[in-house]
């Protein structure tokens, strides 16, 4: 049904990109020319240097083979776009424009994901909601010490251009095997190019990044205060 697909795809923070079931994980800032020791000084940068972000993402989703599919036949993957930001270290928000629009907001409190097709409001608390997951490696950290509580992180050679880091739960039966992360150096500092995961049940997303402002002066709070259109069906879990 369509409402399990929701649920069961989230970017942080976020069914579509994992954040629910995963799901609804952003950005380095360096100055041009720095010379990076490794990956992990560049996550380092990120998460001291972007308290905001406002972004456009395209986002594969690919589910595993079924037992007896053809080896050789290629996986289907689902596609999807939106727009993503945040202001560390608890506000963020998901919209998918298509093909299914829905937002996933995190106000600060509470995690908000609105199925607009389905005229549906879903609500928790945000704090354990978004435990291990791409957003709280993303948008809600803000020093590389701290996230390593959650997290094992791991420099990884740099390939597609791009300097990765790999970052494993520690919690071992969570929602997520393992999230990867691929930042660029840029005119205006180093960016999250792009962002894969892979879930517990073999699923892989890959969340590619677009138009990527760092701490835009026009994004503040207000941005991501949600209030529940009337007759909407709201369930708190």
């Amino acid at each position: 049904m369509k409402a399990h697909r929701c649920m069961n795809t989230l970017p942080l923070v976020l069914k579509r990109f994992g954040l629910v079931r995963m799901v609804t994980g952003l950005v380095v800032f360096a100055l041009c020319g720095f010379a990076h020791a490794d990956a992990l000084d560049t996550l380092a940068l990120f998460l001291k240097s972007t308290p905001k972000v406002s972004t456009h993402f395209v986002q594969a989703v690919s589910a595993p083979k079924k037992p007896g599919a053809d080896k050789d036949a290629a996986p289907k993957v689902k596609i999807s776009k939106g727009s993503f930001e945040f202001i560390r270290p608890d506000r963020f928000r998901f919209d998918y424009t298509t093909p299914y629009p829905q937002s996933i907001v995190a106000d600060g409190h509470t995690l908000w994901i609105h199925d607009i097709d389905l005229a549906q409001i879903t609500s928790k608390s945000e704090a354990e909601a978004l435990a291990n997951t791409p957003a709280s490696l993303i948008a809600r950290s803000s020093d590389i010490a701290d996230l390593s509580k959650a997290f094992v992180l791991e420099s990884q050679n740099n390939s597609d251009g791009l300097e990765w880091v790999k970052a494993t739960p520690r919690v071992s039966d969570g929602p997520i095997q393992f999230i990867r992360m691929g930042f660029k150096t840029t005119a205006s500092g180093v960016q999250l190019s792009r962002l894969e995961m892979l879930d517990a049940f073999n699923q892989s997303s890959t969340l590619t990044f677009e138009d990527f402002q760092i701490n835009p002066s026009s994004l503040n709070a207000q941005r991501f205060v949600f209030k529940p259109p009337a007759g909407v069906e709201v369930i708190k879990q």
